[in-house]
């Protein structure tokens, strides 16, 4: 009897702590949690992964330099290559440094060197570095970067991992092998968000995949966040709880601003905009934005067509710079009257 006294409260800890791991894991975004554990696992970049798998296999990794769009695949292809490589131990073999963060000189000196200059004492081989948006480095940090990668290449390999190739130090670059990760094909992104669509109950409808697939723009990550938050506020998720969730225009509305912009007076135009930005709450770098698609599709000859992306362009950029949203309105119909003056 004593025995079972023991025993019982060993059983349930073993089931409680279970029981918190599986809660742990449901509480996990979706990003994390549906993270491909194998390089198999990967929807895209077949190219660079049987590359790296004969790397691997061969047990000759190289340095290795990741860019391209955010949401391709860059980090969980290191973090997949890893776990192949080192098996269960692959967190005491690497060292994940997000550079955003930890991007000065001095993470370089005392972080990256002091565990690039360790060797191994119970396993042979070398060790791994992820060094995650590294075009947010400095100047500085990026050339002593260029001296640790070519000092302790026998005991550790770099992986650098960026968005803008053009921002490393071509120094860096030419110690690595280059890696270009392209946006996802929208029929990759469809196959995964059905798996995670079937195993987390989502009522989603076709016009909300459409719609969720067009806002995506080949990024898995930004899908995935976008059905999460969707899933969370609405229990059937069409295009329209798409749209209102995202704060992104709905193409419905463009197009009747669009056609507003080509036919109507400039103060009539001006004022149906600024009702439906407010009414709305649409955003009118979003609004540009949308346009441009437009751009290509009507019937309007060269000169105008130049005369809208030029000054298009030059809206967007003076938005990002912080210019007051009510004279780039009113720049944004001006630039319309003025393409349509060129018809002729």
């Amino acid at each position: 009897m004593s025995g079972m006294d023991i025993d019982t409260p060993i059983k349930n800890k073993g089931k409680e702590k279970v029981f918190n791991l599986a809660a742990e894991i449901d509480n996990l975004p979706w990003v994390e949690k549906y993270r491909p554990k194998t390089l198999d696992d990967l929807v895209s970049q077949d190219n660079i992964t049987s590359t790296i798998e004969k790397f691997i296999e061969a047990k000759k990794l190289p340095h290795l330099l990741f860019y391209g769009p955010p949401g391709t695949g860059k980090t969980s292809t290191i973090l997949a290559s890893a776990r192949q490589l080192y098996g269960d131990k692959f967190k005491s073999m690497i060292l994940e440094l997000n550079a955003s963060d930890d991007r000065g000189i001095d993470v370089v000196r005392e972080q990256i060197k002091n565990f690039a200059s360790t060797r191994n004492i119970y396993s042979s081989g070398f060790k791994l570095i992820v060094l995650d948006e590294a075009d947010a480095m400095t100047n500085q940090a990026q050339a002593a970067l260029r001296r640790v990668i070519e000092k302790y290449t026998k005991n550790v390999r770099f992986c650098i991992i960026c968005n803008y190739v053009s921002r490393i130090l071509p120094a860096i670059q030419s110690r690595c092998t280059r890696f270009r990760f392209s946006p996802l094909e929208k029929e990759q992104i469809e196959d995964r968000l059905q798996v995670i669509i079937d195993a987390e109950h989502v009522n989603l409808t076709e016009d909300g995949k459409e719609a969720l697939l067009r806002l995506s723009k080949g990024d898995m990550r930004r899908a995935l966040n976008i059905l999460q938050a969707c899933h969370a506020s609405y229990d059937r998720i069409d295009e329209t709880a798409i749209y209102n969730c995202t704060g992104h225009p709905d193409p419905k509305v463009i197009d009747r601003i669009a056609r507003w912009l080509m036919t109507e007076e400039f103060t009539t135009v001006y004022t149906k905009i600024e009702e439906i930005k407010r009414e709305s709450g649409i955003a009118l770098p979003d609004i540009i934005t949308d346009l441009h698609t437009y751009i290509g599709v009507i019937d309007y000859p060269a000169k105008s067509r130049i005369i809208l992306l030029k000054n298009l362009s030059l809206l967007e950029y003076r938005l990002g710079e912080g210019a007051n949203e009510q004279i780039q309105l009113g720049a944004l119909v001006g630039t319309f009257k003025l393409a349509q003056d060129n018809l002729a």
